[in-house]
């Protein structure tokens, strides 16, 4: 947010950050101050950083695999080698496929859990790695609505985001003592490239929605009326990575217009 510089000189990890809500995530920190940490598994990572650069903040990109525990710590060791120290990890890398249980292969699972459990645990390994020895850090992992209710044709993906809310609640109390938290943004609907491969393939599997209409009738019964922008999602990201969420851990924020009240 212009004007706000929250995380002035504060060193922030996020993966996932070459679109999305990840992209989202990176550009907000950097509005507030953070020298910035990007990482993803394609190039177009560094097209991040330079809008980053653009906000005059420091910042790296790496490519890297999140689901290759060599691979993340060997980007997190670069980032600390570059700034010095890691305040704020978030872990936003995240996959997902539709496909009704017949059709549902054994790769499919393997990798949506890979990429959205196993990937979000390496990192957050790596990150209490570095964040221990200091005594403090925030650790912020992205689930899903699907972290509370499981949707039709995605077993594999509402399984490996309730995961990440007990890998979250977990962590929040192994990590306590250290000063560092660990919180969990579960987005609903929000405007992204996911969101344009949900709406064709979840439409034509619930009855051959021409593209649009199945993003459009969730949309019309979410309270608020509307998608939900990465920008949303990275403005609860960055409170609980602030000084004004310090006593916040093991919580799962959902961040969904209303379509889910708990």
């Amino acid at each position: 947010m212009p004007g706000l510089e929250r995380f002035r000189d504060q060193v922030v990890l996020v993966t996932g950050a070459s679109r999305g809500i990840g992209e989202g995530v990176a550009l907000r920190f950097a509005q507030e101050g953070a020298r910035v940490v990007l990482i993803a598994n394609e190039e177009r990572v560094h097209r991040v950083a330079e809008a980053v650069r653009d906000l005059g903040r420091d910042v790296l990109s790496l490519v890297a695999d999140v689901t290759d525990r060599a691979q993340v710590r060997a980007a997190y060791s670069r980032a600390v080698e570059a700034f010095g120290r890691l305040d704020v990890s978030v872990h936003s890398a995240g996959v997902i496929t539709i496909a009704r249980l017949a059709d549902l292969s054994e790769e499919e699972w393997d990798r949506v859990l890979d990429v959205n459990t196993k990937g979000t645990f390496l990192c957050c390994q790596a990150a209490a790695e570095h964040m221990v020895p200091r005594g403090r850090g925030r650790i912020i992992n992205l689930g899903s609505a699907q972290s509370r209710e499981g949707a039709i044709y995605t077993p594999h993906y509402a399984a490996s985001k309730f995961g990440v809310v007990g890998l979250t609640q977990s962590l929040a109390k192994e990590l306590a003592p250290h000063s560092i938290t660990v919180n969990a943004v579960c987005p609903g609907v929000i405007a992204t490239d996911m969101w344009e491969y949900n709406d064709r393939v979840w439409g034509q599997l619930l009855g051959g929605h021409k593209p649009g209409e199945f993003v459009r009738e969730r949309i019309s019964r979410i309270p608020l009326g509307r998608a939900g922008t990465p920008q949303d999602v990275a403005g609860v990201v960055a409170f609980l990575a602030s000084e004004d969420a310090a006593y916040i851990t093991g919580q799962s924020i959902h961040v969904n217009g209303g379509s889910m009240m708990c």
